[in-house]
């Protein structure tokens, strides 16, 4: 997600490992000085999971998400975004447009090829250095990102924001309460290679400084559920910009279908995937089948000659896409971020979100034990969505 420190919601953006952040911004690091006399605020994007945009958290027990309430205008001065560039190209396209979006907001945006070659990650921490160790802010987007984790051992903010609507959120917020290492949920096992393990201290840091100490202050801002520790406020981000930039949209009689990225991580058998596509789409008379970011041109071949489906790469995140039309009536998704933020995004309009549920029959003997659990509770906790128990099964 791309958004800077201090946007009402996420202008969102694509990646896997870092992507630009809302109201402080979604999938990366980002920092912000706001102190009077201190250096301009700065925000970090790295590429992240996910793909749409900003949603509404759950705080712990007792405790009141407080809302997303200050515009991107009202932020704007002295905020610079910026950007550690993916290679993934589609990642890099969503990426350009969510920093034009950025860029029309009154934000001030950093583009670093911060992947460019060997020395490109020396260049662009010397680069970044000198404004981390004077930021008070710091805002990220995706905290599992190594790079992410690198930058927090450099600075010295006093408060730090997390801005990210992608359900790897909600793994985040769990392993931080119980003192986990930080780990993507769909990696597998306990042991890590010798990167993991030559990183393991630096990693070991950024977590302590995720965590709310002497005179730090911590803040998640999603609209994912999320119960964190003790001492860490969360923001719900409510799309409420996004409702107010874009739409209403035209809305089809037809169902369009989201894809996901789950065969790709080795979480769900790819022919089980596209066979449970299919009968979605042919069930519920879906035409158009939206992309994710990271699926593969051989696989959206595939899908498109097995299914009929019109395969659609979204140039935006899905919650911009939607907003601004036209749409499908129904929405069909499997368990992911959007069956958060849509509700959200489209707020007041006759769209209905679907979602079906992952039989454990689909998932790959290498999937992580943890897989079924968490897709289940990415399901489970959304809210304002209807529920499909299986995939209907469509004679040919």
């Amino acid at each position: 997600m791309l958004q800077p420190a201090g946007a009402d919601d996420g202008l969102r953006s694509a990646g896997a490992d870092d992507a630009l952040p809302p109201r402080t911004a979604q999938p990366v690091p980002a920092t912000a000085a706001d102190a009077p006399g201190s250096a301009p605020p700065v925000g970090l994007v790295p590429h992240a999971e996910a793909g749409s945009g900003p949603a509404e958290a759950h705080p712990q027990p007792g405790a009141r998400p407080v809302p997303g309430d200050r515009s991107a205008a009202a932020l704007a001065g002295g905020v610079t975004v910026v950007v550690l560039s993916p290679n993934d190209p589609m990642t890099r396209g969503q990426l350009r447009r969510m920093a034009e979006l950025a860029r029309d907001e009154g934000l001030a945006v950093r583009w670093e090829d911060a992947r460019g070659g060997p020395g490109a990650p020396f260049q662009t921490i010397g680069a970044l250095t000198p404004a981390l160790r004077r930021a008070r802010r710091i805002v990220i987007g995706d905290p599992f990102s190594r790079y992410v984790q690198l930058l927090l051992t450099l600075t010295r903010a006093r408060e730090l924001v997390v801005v990210d609507d992608g359900t790897a959120t909600m793994e985040f917020v769990s392993q931080l309460a119980q003192g986990e290492p930080l780990v993507r949920w769909h990696r597998t096992g306990h042991g890590r290679g010798a990167r993991d393990a030559v990183f393991a201290p630096v990693s070991a840091i950024a977590r302590r400084r995720l965590m709310p100490g002497a005179g730090r202050h911590v803040e998640v801002f999603s609209s994912m559920p999320v119960e964190p520790p003790a001492g860490v406020t969360v923001t719900a981000n409510d799309f409420s910009w996004t409702r107010a930039r874009f739409g209403p949209p035209a809305i089809t009689r037809g169902a369009d279908l989201v894809g996901t990225s789950l065969a790709e991580t080795g979480v769900v058998d790819l022919d089980r995937y596209i066979d449970a596509v299919g009968s979605l789409a042919k069930a519920h008379g879906a035409t158009r089948y939206f992309a994710h970011r990271r699926e593969s041109t051989e696989k959206l071949h595939r899908l498109s000659v097995e299914t009929g489906l019109e395969i659609v790469r979204p140039d935006l995140p899905l919650e911009l896409i939607a907003r601004r039309g036209p749409i499908g009536r129904t929405i069909l998704s499997f368990p992911s971020t959007v069956v958060h933020t849509l509700p959200l995004a489209l707020a007041g309009t006759d769209v209905k979100v679907a979602v079906c549920d992952i039989d454990p029959e689909w998932l790959t003997d290498n999937a992580s034990p943890r897989a079924q659990g968490f897709l289940s509770g990415v399901t489970g906790t959304a809210r304002d969505v209807h529920r499909l128990q299986s995939v209907p099964t469509v004679a040919p």
